[in-house]
């Protein structure tokens, strides 16, 4: 049986683009096949899922259209070597394994596969993610177009020259992280002015949520947002003060290059087999 879209390994990553595709309806839950590595999670996604699963990869590239590969990078390439002649012409692949370059990928493959590397992050599994889409050299318009909704149904999804890949991955990547920290220092100031754990932490959330919604969804650039929340001699511009004298903005900054960096290391050594 043919399908429209098959996962490869069904981990956080994808069960949340089907829980993303479904709600969506851009697939059919008969349009679908899910390959994982033991009969219980076989089981518990058919009973969570509805949808056709097998333990057999080779049987996903031969009748999938779309393949996600949402495995671990380590397991990517005996992965790729394992299916590689049962893929059709036609076929697109999208990784998701990070610091795994195309090249590594698209040498493995036939010349008609098209593969387009993706960089999701946490928030794809409560559809608010930031994914990253870098096309390989074999792939077409309307492969892209797939790409940017299969993972515009978790968030939002843009079209980058995959040498950017690091610096995505050093800030919407990683990224996430930060603004957790950032929300657990603002409950705790929460905190420390009386309020309970779980109103600071629901304060502090919302209005995370809330600030970044504003950017999105006015196009203004966030100093122009700042600068209307600043009232001249305000309780605002004091507390902006402290975090200009404890160095925020900077160790934001150095923290996305940082993180950066230590991508553009990994990718030095991407995975051989």
């Amino acid at each position: 049986m043919e399908y429209r879209l098959g996962i490869i390994g069904a981990g956080k990553i994808g069960q949340a683009l089907l829980s993303g595709v479904f709600s969506k309806r851009l697939y059919a839950k008969d349009e679908v096949v899910l390959s994982v590595r033991t009969e219980e999670h076989r089981n518990a996604l058919e009973s969570k899922f509805s949808v056709a699963t097998t333990l057999d990869n080779r049987a996903i590239a031969a009748n999938a259209k779309v393949i996600v590969l949402s495995v671990k990078p380590k397991s990517i390439i005996d992965i790729i070597n394992s299916i590689a002649d049962c893929l059709r012409p036609g076929t697109l692949i999208i990784s998701t394994a990070a610091g795994v370059p195309l090249e590594v990928i698209e040498s493995r493959v036939p010349e008609y596969v098209a593969v387009i590397r993706s960089m999701p992050n946490l928030a794809i599994s409560v559809g608010e993610g930031m994914t990253a889409l870098a096309p390989g050299k074999n792939a077409k318009p309307a492969d892209i177009e797939a790409a940017k909704g299969l993972f515009g149904s978790v968030g939002r999804a843009i079209v980058l020259d995959e040498q950017q890949m690091d610096a995505v991955t050093g800030l919407s990547g990683s990224g996430p992280a930060y603004i957790y920290i950032v929300i657990e220092s603002l409950a705790d100031g929460g905190v420390k002015l009386g309020l309970s754990r779980d109103v600071a932490t629901e304060l502090a959330a919302q209005t995370v949520l809330g600030a970044a919604k504003t950017v999105l969804e006015t196009g203004e650039h966030p100093a122009k947002l700042k600068d209307q929340v600043t009232t001249p001699s305000g309780s605002t511009i004091e507390g902006i003060l402290e975090l200009e004298e404890g160095g925020l903005r900077v160790t934001l900054i150095k923290a996305v290059v940082k993180a950066a960096e230590r991508s553009r290391e990994l990718l030095r050594n991407p995975p051989k087999h």
